[in-house]
């Protein structure tokens, strides 16, 4: 398997594009992302766990519930949530998406991003779908990935080459996501395509299986967003036989996949609102997978650890006290911390207790972007590793005005 570029378009049969449409008042921006496989594809997807889900979801979920799909659309701008006429709006938008491409509305993916709880016009979708169905190409997936950013700062997109049966297969993902991410579901907006063969219910269970160690193990802000999605298409046109059971062509779908969503979570991380670090805790050594992630993800939650490392302050006592609040089964007796970073590595704890070490050294290596948070349990086999940012005057900063 090998890196390469292209994103959603990287596979066989995929075009994308994106447009200004009028949504956002900003004309510079583009609010309007088309991602269409030129065959049905088959098609999966995880939603937010929130109560409150945006009415492109509710759709979607119904659109899909064949394991087909054909296109994903995708607003920014407004998420269309919390609107009586919400599952209206993005109902006639897979109708007038799919005349469009002469495909049926059933067979769209339909999805929206930005504030809640304001109504969505169709009129700017309407009249902006010719300018965006004109855009579709083959070097699209830029373009598609900035329609559907909101808060984010950078383009979020990768690509992966894989084998499978002999055959060559590639798989491209996009993501959008810098606020209101929270583990529990998946995590913002992840579209993924491939040309590789496979089943509806495969995919499904690849996708679900996945996203518990990579999308459900990233937290910005400790806030779950109401129009969380990940959606995957897989239009078969690498011509590999269909992966219709497990076996080694699953299992090689499942590393190209994982290889993407683990992409895709590192960029959102280190996109956070405000952030100006990338945070990866590490957890080794835990007697149980759910511990490990447990703790991983209670470390990198932390407030207070978040707020230390944008100061790059080796305050190791916070990762601790994370991980004693966490409920997780551990002997805090044990537990070893280091910090690691392009610079080096500092240990910091060792079986629980501080260890001497040059805070001149420490400081050095926590003014990096990427910052590895070493968690040593101590206590059996089993790791996991989550995905963070720091906490800085800017994510408040952010936040005090988005809707005004």
């Amino acid at each position: 398997m090998k890196m390469i570029e292209g994103g959603v378009c990287a596979a066989q049969g995929f075009t994308a594009g994106g447009v200004h449409c009028g949504i956002r008042k900003n004309r510079s921006k583009r609010d309007l992302a088309l991602i269409y496989s030129s065959v049905p594809a088959t098609a999966a997807a995880v939603y937010t766990t929130n109560l409150v889900k945006g009415a492109p979801l509710i759709v979607t979920k119904k659109n899909i519930a064949d394991g087909k799909a054909q296109c994903i659309i995708c607003n920014s701008g407004n998420a269309n949530t919390c609107n009586a006429n919400g599952e209206e709006i993005a109902e006639e938008t897979c109708a007038l998406l799919g005349a469009k491409l002469g495909v049926s509305a059933k067979d769209v993916v339909v999805a929206s991003t930005g504030v809640i709880g304001q109504p969505l016009d169709i009129a700017p979708i309407k009249n902006g779908l010719n300018a965006l169905v004109a855009d579709l190409s083959e070097d699209g997936c830029a373009r598609a990935a900035e329609g559907i950013m909101t808060t984010d700062t950078v383009k979020k997109e990768v690509a992966v080459e894989f084998v499978v049966g002999g055959k060559t297969c590639k798989m491209g993902g996009i993501a959008k996501g810098s606020g209101m991410i929270h583990p529990n579901m998946a995590t913002m907006l992840v579209f993924i395509t491939t040309d590789c063969a496979i089943s509806s219910e495969m995919l499904d269970k690849a996708l679900k299986g996945d996203i518990q160690d990579t999308f459900n193990m990233v937290s910005v802000d400790g806030d779950t967003s109401t129009n969380d999605m990940v959606v995957v298409l897989a239009n078969g046109l690498a011509g590999n036989k269909v992966i219709d059971k497990e076996g080694e062509d699953f299992a090689a779908f499942m590393t190209a996949l994982n290889t993407i969503n683990v992409s895709l979570c590192r960029m959102i991380a280190g996109d956070g609102e405000g952030a100006t670090k990338l945070l990866e805790c590490k957890v080794t050594g835990a007697k149980t997978k759910a511990v490990a992630k447990t703790v991983a993800k209670s470390v990198i939650c932390s407030s207070l650890l978040k707020a230390a490392m944008f100061g790059a302050d080796a305050n190791w006592g916070r990762v601790l006290c994370a991980i004693g609040y966490s409920g997780a089964d551990v002997d805090v007796n044990k537990i070893d911390v280091a910090f690691s970073s392009a610079k080096g590595t500092i240990e910091v704890c060792k079986n629980g207790s501080g260890v001497d070490f040059s805070e001149e050294k420490a400081k050095e290596i926590l003014l990096e972007k990427e910052i590895d948070i070493l968690v040593g349990l101590n206590d059996g086999e089993f790791d996991s590793a989550a995905w963070g940012c720091d906490l800085t005057y800017d994510y408040v900063r952010i936040n005090g005005d988005y809707r005004t």
